[in-house]
């Protein structure tokens, strides 16, 4: 599968910039998540590559092939990128049965293909099944209904998926009646002779392709019924659904439609596989059970899938890599638990884990053990520490210079011909305090921030609710789950969100203590939303 590569790629209408200047690399065989509010940019993206959507400007390529370049004026059209697109909406044919959905893609196809010999590659494979007779047979006994009469569309299904062959093929050894004892070894030696003999008068390889001069020879033709059969047999085998080949969509439920679109996108076998947002129209039950299935179906198939969701925990739990973007930006573009761990913004950490992050406004300094000493929730001391805490004046420093390096950029880009100052500003995330009354923030004006204004970012699970703890604090509201329960902790007038995992009941109104464990607590720069680092945070005395 190929390597996928976006260099400076944009996209605007007019001033509006849908996608701004956006550089990745997706690797071959990567499960990757374009993940984002509505509106950042991430189907745009999708669309760009899939070659539904023109970028205005930049590079595309997927394998050694660039299939956009503004500068070059190269524009290869979606149906020429070998390239399969799952839609929201399944667009199943509603007057078509399954088996024709996914074929009707593969009897359009016209192209070079190796020129094959498929009546000697099928006598071959058929001599070589009925050489073990008894391995047709046991399949075929499965396949009697209780007055030992063969149920012959069974068995061909049965057949399909026991030798991975046609129905054709099937049909033909169902016609041998091997249950009733036939004895087959002539007609078994005579197909072998058979194909054996066209191979040497044509001078086929041992794929029945025929070669001169040593190479393979080819020829523009379209795919023959025999080829769209085993396509079609061989993607329902992955998806599950080699039941259900002659119903129409309306006798399927959400998922089992799903399942056929798939299949219909796969049939081709595209070097890439597009999915915008696929299981949003099924129930939260269905869409449990089909990530499971694009998991395996990922990794059965080895294709690269590239996957648009706003859906975050979709992201989490699919991705080998998540794309975020925000604002027609790129925000971070890492493994998922990368991104929930040590998110690069703000808007990141806000953006990725359920329930959401707390955040709670510090301010302080680092001190000269590299420790920061910050005051919290209207009093609080409490101190931030980690291994991965840097020097807070050489972070800031390196902060002014990317500033600086951006802002040169952007100058530079400013100078060309064709650009456009960016309507839709990039700004500081906002991100939101929990309080008791939230009204108060909307009443408050915007601080002026120093570097000495951070934010600190506490997963839920990093709240531990213990008589020891130092923190004192009111069950605001609980909401228990069975396996855990989610709190809501008034200190002062804040309010902390906590996961607290087993059975335990809390009462709305008592009292608890509590404390901030784990290492992973995050630490912001206020001003500019980046993070500083990840640590400890110790309450004082």
């Amino acid at each position: 599968m190929p390597e996928i590569r976006l260099e400076n790629v944009t996209k605007r209408w007019g001033n509006y910039y849908g996608v701004d200047n956006l550089n990745l690399v997706i690797d071959d065989n990567a499960f990757v998540t374009l993940l984002g509010p509505s509106g950042c940019g991430k189907t745009t993206t999708l669309r760009m590559i899939a070659g539904l959507e023109t970028p205005t400007s930049g590079k595309i390529t997927i394998g050694d092939r660039v299939v956009f370049d503004s500068s070059k004026g190269i524009n290869i059209p979606a149906n020429k990128r070998k390239v399969g697109f799952l839609f929201q909406n399944y667009a199943l044919w509603p007057n078509m049965t399954v088996y024709e959905n996914i074929s009707f893609g593969l009897s359009n196809i016209k192209e070079e293909m190796p020129k094959i010999d498929f009546e000697a590659k099928n006598n071959a494979r058929l001599a070589e099944i009925l050489s073990n007779p008894q391995d047709v047979i046991k399949v075929l006994e499965e396949c009697k209904d209780k007055s030992g009469r063969l149920n012959e569309k069974k068995a061909v299904i049965k057949l399909i998926d026991a030798f991975t062959i046609s129905q054709f093929t099937a049909k033909k050894l169902v016609g041998y009646h091997l249950e009733s004892g036939k004895d087959v070894k002539a007609e078994a030696k005579a197909l072998a002779d058979k194909a054996a003999a066209s191979v040497k008068t044509n001078n086929l390889n041992k794929n029945y392709e025929y070669t001169s001069g040593g190479s393979v020879v080819r020829e523009v033709r379209k795919l023959t019924k025999e080829e769209i059969d085993l396509s079609v047999r061989r993607v329902s085998r992955i998806v599950k659904i080699s039941m259900f080949m002659d119903r129409y969509p309306a006798e399927l439920s959400g998922g089992q439609q799903q399942r056929v679109a798939i299949a219909r996108t796969l049939a081709p076998e595209p070097s890439v596989l597009f999915m915008d947002e696929p299981l949003s129209n099924l129930d939260a039950k269905l869409r449990l059970e089909m990530r499971y299935e694009l998991q395996r179906l990922h990794v059965e198939t080895g294709s690269t899938f590239v996957y648009v969701t706003h859906d975050q925990m979709e992201a989490m739990t699919l991705s080998t890599n998540i794309c975020l973007i925000n604002n027609g930006v790129l925000q971070q573009y890492q493994p998922p638990l990368t991104v929930y761990g040590h998110p690069n913004n703000l808007f990141v950490a806000d953006f990725v884990g359920n329930p959401s992050i707390n955040f709670i406004e510090a301010k302080g300094r680092q001190n000269e053990k590299g420790e920061f000493e910050l005051t919290i929730l209207d009093g609080l001391k409490v101190m931030f520490s980690g291994k991965d805490v840097p020097d807070y004046r050489k972070w800031l420093t390196d902060l002014q210079a990317k500033f600086d390096a951006d802002a040169a950029e952007l100058r530079e880009r400013a100078k060309e011909k064709d650009y456009v100052e960016k309507n839709n500003k990039d700004e500081v995330f906002k991100y939101h305090i929990q309080r008791v009354d939230d009204e108060d923030d909307l009443m408050q004006e915007e601080p002026v921030l120093t570097d000495e204004d951070f934010v600190i970012g506490v997963r839920p699970e990093f709240i531990s609710i213990n008589d020891n703890g130092k923190i004192k604090g009111e069950i605001y509201g609980a909401m228990p789950t069975g396996m855990e329960s989610t709190v809501k902790i008034r200190v002062g007038d804040y309010l902390l969100t906590g996961v607290v995992f087993g059975n335990t009941i809390f009462t709305i109104g008592s009292y608890v203590n509590m404390d901030f464990i784990s290492d992973s607590i995050i630490l912001f720069h206020r001003k500019s939303g980046r993070i500083i680092g990840t640590g400890r945070l110790a309450v004082g005395q």
